[in-house]
């Protein structure tokens, strides 16, 4: 079955999308959006929780490769451009997940999500008015990959921690990282037509100040 994008638009109405780079605040505007504004939050990966139970190997692969993973150690020691690769595709397939469920949960309430749903799909299922682009230069995308604590990316430290050679296996996984926030990546989100949020690698916090702007850009304030 196909539903046109049309009637998922309809459907889509309010829900609020954020997208970007890595280490660009997304989860954080999220949140504090959620909060102060009274949203449903969906934060990072939240399709999980059913694409774990529902995602085959057969029409989802690449969902389904760590649950494949005999060793976490293979995760952390891919090729960077198969982990770039990986790491778009899955968004890719996740996007069946994530439409349904927002579906499923906006038709009574205002919902505000940090999504891995490429922008060309964005741009059929929602519109400017309810998508902002958050973007951070590729060096704190990269460098400051691991500076926070969650546990995902804690986790992945600690495989990397335990393989043979620790310092080539983070150079590997730091080379997937670029290509992940590539140039070429970090264009076509820039040139998407959305409304942008840059980052400044510059020690200020900004918080406040990027929520205001959002806030106004999707309409939640007057």
């Amino acid at each position: 079955m196909k539903i046109e994008n049309n009637i998922l638009k309809h459907y889509l109405k309010n829900v609020y999308f954020i997208t970007g780079t890595a280490y660009a605040g997304k989860s954080t505007a999220v949140k504090m959006l959620a909060e102060r504004y009274g949203l449903t939050e969906c934060g990072e990966n939240y399709h999980m929780a059913v694409s774990e139970q529902v995602a085959t190997p057969k029409t989802h692969p690449d969902l389904c490769y760590n649950r494949q993973l005999t060793d976490w150690r293979d995760f952390v020691r891919r090729a960077p451009e198969e982990y770039e690769r990986w790491i778009y595709a899955v968004g890719r397939e996740a996007a069946e997940f994530e439409v349904a469920h927002l579906i499923a949960i906006s038709q009574e309430k205002k919902v505000i999500v940090d999504t891995n749903i490429p922008v060309d799909v964005l741009k059929e299922i929602s519109d400017y008015a309810h998508v902002a682009v958050m973007l951070s230069p590729q060096s704190m995308s990269v460098e400051r990959f691991f500076d926070r604590s969650d546990p995902d990316k804690q986790f992945i430290l600690s495989v990397i921690d335990s393989c043979d050679d620790p310092a080539t296996v983070m150079e590997n996984y730091r080379r997937g990282l670029a290509l992940i926030n590539s140039k070429e990546h970090y264009d076509e989100y820039a040139n998407s037509g959305f409304f942008t949020v840059v980052r400044e690698d510059n020690g200020i916090d900004t918080r406040e100040e990027v929520c205001e702007m959002l806030a106004k850009h999707f309409g939640f304030t007057e």
